[in-house]
């Protein structure tokens, strides 16, 4: 630990980077996700978030080398891929090779940290309580990250009725006290008690996290079964400006009407708002309050329950419109929202096909990425439905070249022939 370094292959689980820093360090982590089967080389290819994002920005942020297999077969490096590569690959690296591992920047973190889990129904006071969050979340001290997840449940105290519940779920890098303190101070709606707080060590956070019993051997990292459910459906907006309570009251309405669509609030703020939007492939910085994650999870085989339940995400996300970015609608890579678009060849049309999603995904960052990437691999060979387009032109680069060469030597030729015959000419 003495470099605060480490290269990760890009194979590895989320849990097993987490649990190997672990062993060497009570005071060092990595910003990435809570849920530990989740494999690296995906996960940071596409930036990559946590619950340390406000500290210390997203994974991508806090990679310093890699290397990847490039579409000559090469393997190259920080220095021998170049800074343009380099910088495309932080946040876009599906469309531009093979990744084999990330050097990554290990982060400082407390022997002692803090988390809490606190429900609110709207019966105990949620819509207040989740107005004053939108406010507190991206502006506190960023040593506090508090998520939100909004759901649709059955409350038994009000006679078993559907309810919204706001569930909000933190980590302070520090202790209880501190962040009793905090809480008191700048977020007291919520009600924080000693009684909800729990300290650990930052590696049991991530099974407090993922709804395991905080106790548990910490080699249950190293298991890599995914606990996810059997079908699910991932959607994603970017939040700019507070939303008024009259619009919680119709977001509530519209839950409970679809019922099984649940929403999770990350706050942006701190260092997601100092690092500069064009720094890396990932632009989503400063300007955002929250990214919204729309869920619906199933268990049901067959093609009635697969569309009934992404219908409900796709309402769900077309009601919150007049609330989230626009022009363009935002949205995050690594929820893979084939929704947003697709490309359907690999010819001409390749480019407006690929800039439907993908000003959503990178903002002002893609025509950047289609530059680098009709530099690095002009044949589009590393492409998916969403992936980064070549532009065509460059391919006719050697045709367009000798049609322009010929065309010079003839005009220099005539040139010569009239220069040579006004000269030979009798003068006037």
């Amino acid at each position: 630990m003495s470099t605060e370094t480490a290269w990760v292959e890009a194979g590895a689980s989320l849990g097993e980077v987490y649990y190997r820093i672990a062993e060497k360090s009570k005071t060092h982590g990595f910003p990435a996700g809570v849920c530990p089967t989740v494999g690296v080389g995906g996960h940071v290819s596409g930036a990559g978030y946590g619950n340390l994002m406000r500290k210390y920005g997203v994974s991508s942020d806090n990679v310093i080398d890699a290397k990847l297999v490039d579409v000559n077969g090469r393997i190259l490096d920080r220095k021998s891929m170049g800074e343009d590569l380099f910088w495309a690959i932080r946040g876009a690296a599906s469309s531009f090779g093979v990744m084999l591992a990330f050097k990554i920047k290990l982060v400082h973190v407390p022997e002692v940290v803090t988390v809490f889990k606190v429900s609110r129904t709207l019966e105990q006071n949620a819509t207040d309580i989740v107005f004053n969050w939108q406010k507190v979340a991206p502006n506190i001290d960023r040593d506090l990250f508090i998520r939100l997840i909004l759901e649709v449940v059955r409350d038994s105290e009000s006679g078993n009725k559907k309810t919204v519940r706001a569930t909000f779920i933190a980590l302070f890098l520090g202790d209880s006290k501190r962040l009793l303190s905090l809480m008191n101070q700048e977020f007291p709606q919520l009600g924080l008690k000693d009684s909800d707080c729990i300290e650990t060590s930052w590696v049991r956070t991530v099974l407090f996290w993922e709804n395991m019993d905080i106790e548990e051997p910490i080699e249950i990292l190293l298991d890599r079964q995914s606990r996810k459910p059997v079908f699910l459906k991932r959607k994603s907006d970017y939040v700019k400006e507070p939303i008024s309570r009259d619009g919680w009251e119709g977001i509530w309405k519209k839950m409970l009407e679809l019922e099984d669509a649940v929403m999770y609030f990350n706050p942006y703020g701190g260092r997601m708002a100092e690092i500069p939007a064009m720094a890396t492939a990932f632009p989503h910085r400063a300007g955002n309050l929250w990214k919204i994650q729309y869920q619906t999870n199933w268990k049901e085989e067959g093609e009635e329950a697969t569309q009934h339940y992404l219908n409900l995400a796709r309402e769900l996300h077309k009601y919150m419109t007049p609330f989230v970015s626009k022009n363009p609608r935002q949205a995050f890579l690594n929820y893979k929202d084939l929704e947003l678009g697709i490309k359907h060849s690999n010819g001409k049309k390749n480019y407006n096909e690929g800039k439907v999603y993908g000003v959503q995904y990178f903002n002002e960052n893609f025509n950047r990425l289609v530059q680098i990437k009709t530099k690095v691999d002009p044949s589009d060979f590393f492409r998916h439905e969403q992936s980064i387009p070549a532009l065509p032109f460059p391919r006719n680069i050697p045709v367009l070249s000798e049609w322009f060469n010929s065309i010079v030597v003839i005009i220099l030729l005539y040139v010569l022939l009239w220069r040579k015959c006004w000269h030979s000419s009798p003068k006037g």
